[in-house]
């Protein structure tokens, strides 16, 4: 396969999140607030956690659910149920991919995502911080949870080093001077091309996306023009090194480092796709295949070691949450002013429906209800509009999402 140039790489838009408007003089001359600022992260578990084991047995109690009876933050924390996707039916694995945009039949020869839940929220509060969003994932395999508003996959952050380099490390600022210059050329390169795709009657579809492109390029180089010169946070590496249990470990760095991201304000929109793996992970008590045992099938010995697994998961989430309602911040903690979403596309992996999907909205600073049981099936769309609400986004719709239904307690 031929290697993309730098070009046609901007043009596919695999380096283009989101266009952000003015982002350098949205972050330059909005004044320093007082109040901390709002902040989101969505984690997304793509094989779900055991139904049995994660919803309470007793409606209303956290402490009868096997999986989450241990929570350190139990009273910062709503479990959802009875949410789901609407046309997902036969979308099988495909259906992580509409995890935050709610698109039916993502397993369709022609299906065409939108742009995710994160960049919505992204353009409205990403402005103001050297990274807009940070979309992370446990390997590479060109996507996640994250889709730009032409409904193309973007990138993920997954090598630990690489990313705290990223947020903390030093800038190679003659590298990054001439990146920018290269870019640019790039987009003088692109409105050639436009001019010419006008002259040569190019349909209307393939000259807005040209425009969109260049809009959303111009945007980004602004946003790191404006960065360059200002010193990144300076934060102690508190990676983990242990590779006894390197599936953990990666979890729990990954987590770390979202930790440190919102703590240094270095962004406040952070996308988590914990996406399964093939072969074998280890954890303490296990090892198998993580795919392999979520379709368990009821075989007892397949579903203990996938309960070690997703308590193990568990575990670390726990720990994220306690260690950002120990930071405080204003009036509260790091955690009050975090929203953060924990869920799947999926219910039940093992039979692969998405029906009943594992939701918990902790932190945000919202009266929690500890569990939440929806009379009927409701789309989760209508959650996520709600969240666009809270944080001042006037949107009638997102997704199947028609209805905000005040599920969020303020």
């Amino acid at each position: 396969m031929k290697p993309l140039t730098r070009k046609d790489f901007l043009k596919v838009g695999a380096a283009l999140p989101l266009a952000l408007q003015s982002l350098s003089l949205r972050a330059a001359q909005k004044p320093k607030s007082a109040t901390p600022p709002k902040r989101v992260m969505f984690i997304c578990n793509s094989l779900g956690f055991y139904e049995p084991n994660f919803f309470p047995q007793t409606r209303g109690d956290l402490s009868s659910s096997q999986y989450l009876a241990g929570m350190k933050t139990k009273d910062k924390m709503t479990v959802f149920q009875n949410l789901f996707h609407p046309g997902m039916e036969t979308s099988n694995h495909d259906s992580e991919k509409s995890f935050l945009t709610g698109v039916p039949r993502p397993e369709a020869a022609n299906f065409t995502n939108t742009i995710s839940l994160d960049q919505i929220l992204a353009r409205h509060m990403g402005g103001d911080t050297r990274f807009p969003f940070l979309p992370l994932s446990i390997y590479d395999r060109g996507w996640g949870c994250s889709w730009n508003s032409r409904g193309v996959a973007i990138p993920t952050l997954y090598e630990e080093t690489k990313i705290f380099d990223k947020l903390f490390g030093k800038e190679d600022l003659q590298a990054k001077r001439q990146q920018i210059l290269d870019d640019q050329q790039v987009v003088r390169s692109l409105y050639r091309d436009l001019k010419q795709l006008k002259r040569s009657g190019g349909n209307g579809a393939k000259i807005d996306s040209y425009r969109t492109v260049i809009a959303e390029l111009e945007a980004k180089l602004e946003h790191e023009k404006f960065w360059l010169d200002t010193k990144k946070p300076q934060v102690p590496n508190t990676l983990s090194e242990d590779q006894e249990y390197a599936f953990s470990t990666k979890v729990r760095n990954l987590l770390e480092l979202s930790k440190l991201a919102f703590q240094t304000d270095s962004t406040r929109v952070i996308t988590f796709s914990m996406d399964w793996i093939y072969g074998a992970i280890k954890v303490p008590g296990a090892t198998g295949g993580w795919h392999t045992l979520s379709h368990h099938a009821g075989n007892s010995e397949k579903l203990d070691k996938l309960v070690r697994i997703e308590l193990d998961l568990l575990k670390r989430l726990n720990q994220f949450l306690s260690d950002l309602d120990s930071i405080p911040e204003g009036n509260g903690t790091l955690l009050d002013h975090t929203t953060v979403v924990i869920g799947s596309n999926f219910g039940d992996s093992s039979d692969h429906t998405c029906n009943n999907l594992p939701t918990i909205v902790a932190g945000g600073g919202y009266r929690h209800q500890a569990h939440t049981v929806l009379e009927k099936p409701t789309p989760l769309c209508n959650l996520y509009l709600e969240l666009l609400h809270k944080f001042n986004i006037d949107q009638g719709q997102f997704g199947s999402g028609k209805m905000d239904m005040g599920l969020l307690k303020t």
